[in-house]
């Protein structure tokens, strides 16, 4: 599994890092996803786009908060991804962010994980 850390945005703010697993890409997001930290994570999740990745695992496991600038960088990646037949999944997100997702309606149009693996559609290890 290869690791890498595209970048961090003040302390304690937001960690994104990023790993090829299988055919997938997993997107960890760490931290906090919001007005201040979005363009970090709209850029790794751009990058893997263009890298021609069409199928991106947002690791939420570690994601404290999701603002409503966070939830439109989701949601514009998922709509990149649709238009060239890619998909995204979100996984492990805790209740706090979850709620977000559930208050905006949000929830309807992701598909959320329980874990990164089952996300990934492989066994968990």
């Amino acid at each position: 599994m290869d690791l890498e850390v595209t970048g961090v945005s003040g302390p304690g703010r937001l960690d994104v890092a990023v790993r090829k697993e299988g055919d997938g890409v997993v997107v960890a997001l760490v931290g906090e996803l919001d007005h201040g930290t979005a363009d970090m994570a709209r850029e790794a999740l751009e990058a893997e786009i263009s890298a021609g990745h069409t199928l991106l695992v947002v690791d939420c496991a570690d994601l404290s908060f999701c603002d409503s600038t966070g939830l439109n960088v989701l949601l514009a990646t998922r709509l990149r991804l649709q238009e060239s037949g890619g998909e995204i999944r979100l996984a492990a997100m805790r209740s706090a962010v979850a709620r977000v997702f559930e208050i905006t309606g949000a929830d309807t149009v992701f598909t959320v994980h329980p874990t990164v693996d089952r996300a990934l559609g492989v066994a968990e290890r």
